[in-house]
């Protein structure tokens, strides 16, 4: 695992250009990852800028390469896109196993559509973030598996427990969906998402591992539609509902009381079309909670779901805390749930939950060229 710690040049980093037109470094975005050397002594940043266009392909992050900034300049009009789906851990568009991961402005999409698990992002790595991204498919939407994460002005969109997983994750302005075809799996320890639009049906975004941030991110999804065991922060993102009934936005897998992952959602927005679940346990002490977002009327009355597992109610940790709209009213919600006192919530409404004081870090300012590069 990196080490946030040592000493990186935050200012700096090494500039590698992915450009469909061949007016880059690379056509595509495996290719510029696959460029960049094992970086394990973490003594180097690198920023991919992705020009504008559609890239219809699937990318992995490797544990060995952390700090990467993968940046498009708008999730409009850049879109990662892959087509797969029924296997949670195959499916995803994109998987981060690398820590110290950031993802800006890019949209991160699963089109397999409502037939299984389909992950638009898996994120299974620790300190992860994410900003101002898409994130859509229908089930499993994001896989946010395990470590720290934090997204922030993202939409997520699904329609079945769309965000799902073990990580230690906090949202801030987020939108969810239902049906399984990964769009992103993250994987790698501190990885994060600025402005990206990721979506699929069924398991868009599987979170998977780590501590991740995703900011204004986009997320997109009918079931379980972000998922997996990390800890993960989103921040101002926005989750859509592609389910018509009985989806669920987040399936969290934390397993035992001693694990820290989970996911919160501050500041985010929550849309969509018939009626879905705020989650339902992938684990049996699945830990998921919502602060300061708006919950439109696509939010079921109970908020939240056992999904047939009845014992798990003593165990699970599914908390809101000073949420807002249609859906936040919780007069019907199941009595297993929690409204958070102002000291309960506390410790869930900043990026200390995922550590991000310590490894989140600023766009550079200076960049210099990388040494030549020869695609493969």
């Amino acid at each position: 695992m990196a080490s946030s710690s040592s000493p990186v040049d935050f200012s700096t980093a090494i500039l590698i250009r992915v450009d469909q037109s061949g007016k880059g470094d690379f056509n595509k975005i495996q290719e510029a990852i696959d460029s960049i050397p094992p970086n394990l002594n973490n003594s180097q940043l690198y920023f991919i800028w992705v020009k504008p266009g559609v890239y219809r392909e699937k990318v992995v992050i490797p544990a060995d390469k952390p700090y990467i900034t993968l940046s498009g300049t708008k999730a409009s009009n850049t879109v990662l896109i892959w087509s797969y789906g029924e296997d949670i851990l195959e499916s995803p568009t994109l998987t981060v196993f690398a820590s110290d991961f950031i993802c800006r402005f890019l949209t991160i999409q699963n089109k397999f559509g409502t037939a299984g698990q389909a992950v638009a992002l898996r994120v299974a790595a620790d300190n992860a973030a994410f900003y101002g991204c898409v994130i859509t498919s229908y089930q499993d939407t994001l896989l946010d598996d395990n470590g720290n994460h934090y997204f922030k002005n993202c939409y997520i969109e699904g329609a079945t427990d769309f965000i799902c997983g073990s990580a230690s994750s906090l949202y801030e302005n987020k939108f969810g969906t239902a049906g399984q075809a990964v769009a992103v799996r993250v994987a790698g320890d501190n990885a994060a998402f600025y402005g990206c639009v990721i979506k699929s049906y069924q398991d868009t975004l599987l979170d998977d591992d780590g501590n991740h941030y995703f900011k204004n991110c986009y997320i997109e999804g009918a079931t379980d539609f972000i998922c997996g065991n990390a800890s993960s922060l989103y921040e101002r993102c926005h989750l859509h509902s592609l389910s018509p009934k009985n989806g669920s936005i987040t399936a969290q897998k934390r397993t035992s009381a001693t694990e820290k992952s989970g996911y919160i959602f501050l500041g985010c927005k929550l849309t969509g079309s018939g009626l879905t679940f705020l989650g339902r346990p992938w684990g049996a002490y699945s830990r998921v909670v919502f602060a300061y977002s708006f919950f439109s009327n696509v939010v079921a009355p109970q908020g939240w779901n056992e999904w047939r597992e009845p014992n798990i109610k003593d165990t699970v940790y599914y908390g809101e805390y000073k949420c807002y709209g249609p859906g936040a009213d919780r007069t019907q919600r199941v009595k297993w749930s929690k409204q958070l006192s102002d000291d309960e919530a506390t410790v869930f409404l900043s990026k200390d939950f995922i550590g991000g004081k310590d490894w989140l870090r600023p766009v550079p300012s200076h960049f210099k060229n990388a040494p030549k590069l020869n695609p493969t």
